[in-house]
C-alpha cells in the first residue's frame, strides 16, 4: 500500500509541477561557442596581459558560459584590429577585442582618413579595465643616459631615443608629446612590431628607453621596477597627480610652462583614462550587446578576479560602457583649437 501511495503522489507531482524554465536565448546562442578575443598587439605585452586575462575569467560571467580563444591580431598600433572589429569582424557576439587607449582620440581626430574605417561611438564598447586612476605611463631610460628629464630639454638639452610600435600606439603618441609639446629632445623609432620587440631593443641598447603603463612593466618586465635595475624612472604622464610609488619623479603636466600646454595634456591624461578598452562590433543584437556588457563588469567585479589581479599586480580600476562613451563625448567636445595642435601633432595619420 506504501509503494502504490508514493507511486500515486510522485505522478501527481509530476502532472502539477510546472515545466523547468528553459535556457535564454542569450544563453542557447552562448552554449558550448566558442567567442574570439581579438588583442591588437603580438603576445608579451600589456594589452595582451590584459587581454588574456579577461578571456581567463570572463566566460564565468557569460551566459552559457562560452570558451574564449585569444587572437593576437598586432599591426599599425593596434588600428588593424580596430579597422577589423569594425568592418570585417562577426556582428553576432561572437567576437570582441581590445587596442590601444589612443584610438578613440585618433578617432575623433581624423574621421575622414581613409587608413581609420571607423566610427569610434558605434562600436558596442563593454568598458576598460583600467582608467589608470593607479596605472600613470612611465618613461623608462637606461641609467646613465640622464639624471633628470630636465636634462632632454631641447635648448642645449640631451637627446634620447625611445622606441615605440606605430602610430596610435601609447609609447608613440606619449614620446610625441614630450617631444613636441614639452619640448624635450627625444627621437621616435617607430615600427616595432610589438611590446616585447621594444623591450628587447631597450634591453639590448638598441634605443635609450620606452614609455609604457605602470601595470604593462610590472607584468611583463618587474625586473625593471628593481632597485639594481640599469634603467631609471625620468616622467610619469597620464594621471594629474604623482603615483605614490614614484614621489621625486615629475609629472608631465609639472613640465607644462604655458597654458596650451597644460591643455594638451589633460586633453592627454583624459585619453588615458580609456586605458584597457574594449570593444565589439558595431550593430549587435540588443540582448546580446547587454549580455556582454553585463558579463566584463561582472567579471572586473567578481572578488576572485579582483584577488587574482592583485596577486598578479594587475590594476583594475573598471568603467563600464556607457562611461567609455561620456569620456570619448568629452574629448570630441575639446575645444577646436587644443584639437587642432593635437591633430599637428599626430600628423603621420591625415
Amino acid at each position: 500500500m506504501r509503494s502504490i501511495a508514493w507511486a500515486v503522489f510522485t505522478a501527481h507531482l509530476a502532472l502539477f509541477s510546472p515545466e523547468p524554465a528553459s535556457a535564454g536565448p542569450v544563453e542557447d546562442f552562448y552554449h558550448r561557442r566558442n567567442v574570439t578575443l581579438v588583442i591588437g598587439y603580438g603576445p608579451g605585452g600589456g594589452y595582451d596581459f590584459y587581454g588574456r586575462f579577461v578571456a581567463r575569467y570572463m566566460p564565468e560571467h557569460i551566459p552559457g558560459r562560452p570558451n574564449i580563444v585569444v587572437q593576437n591580431m598586432p599591426g599599425a598600433g593596434s588600428l588593424t584590429a580596430v579597422n577589423y572589429l569594425f568592418n570585417t569582424a562577426p556582428k553576432d557576439g561572437t567576437v570582441f577585442g581590445t587596442f590601444a587607449r589612443e584610438m578613440p582620440m585618433m578617432g575623433i581626430l581624423n574621421k575622414n582618413s581613409d587608413l581609420l574605417k571607423y566610427d569610434v561611438r558605434k562600436f558596442t564598447w563593454l568598458g576598460s579595465a583600467s582608467s589608470s586612476e593607479n596605472d600613470p605611463t612611465l618613461l623608462f631610460v637606461r641609467s646613465g643616459k640622464l639624471t633628470s628629464i630636465r636634462d632632454a630639454f631641447q635648448a642645449g638639452g640631451k637627446s634620447i631615443t625611445i622606441g615605440a610600435t606605430a602610430s596610435g600606439s601609447g609609447g608613440n603618441e606619449w614620446a610625441r608629446l614630450m617631444r613636441d609639446v614639452l619640448h624635450l629632445k627625444v627621437n621616435i623609432i617607430s615600427g616595432y612590431r610589438d611590446s616585447g620587440g621594444i623591450f628587447l631593443a631597450v634591453e639590448n641598447g638598441e634605443v635609450d628607453g620606452r614609455s609604457l603603463d605602470y601595470s604593462a612593466v610590472k607584468a611583463g618586465r618587474p625586473d625593471w621596477l628593481k632597485p639594481e635595475s640599469n634603467l631609471s624612472v625620468l616622467l610619469q604622464m597620464g594621471r594629474p597627480t604623482r603615483h605614490p610609488d614614484f614621489p621625486n619623479v615629475p609629472t608631465a603636466r609639472e613640465l607644462a610652462q604655458s597654458s596650451q600646454q597644460t591643455d594638451l595634456i589633460d586633453v592627454s591624461d583624459l585619453s588615458n583614462t580609456l586605458a584597457r578598452p574594449f570593444a565589439a562590433p558595431p550593430g549587435l543584437p540588443p540582448e546580446i550587446a547587454k549580455a556582454l556588457q553585463s558579463a566584463f563588469m561582472s567579471t572586473m567585479r567578481d572578488p576572485a578576479v579582483i584577488a587574482e589581479a592583485a596577486r598578479l599586480k594587475i590594476e583594475l580600476s573598471p568603467i563600464d560602457g556607457a562611461e567609455v562613451l561620456k569620456r570619448i563625448d568629452r574629448l570630441a567636445n575639446t575645444a577646436p583649437d587644443v584639437l587642432d595642435v593635437v591633430r599637428a601633432i599626430r600628423s603621420d595619420v591625415k
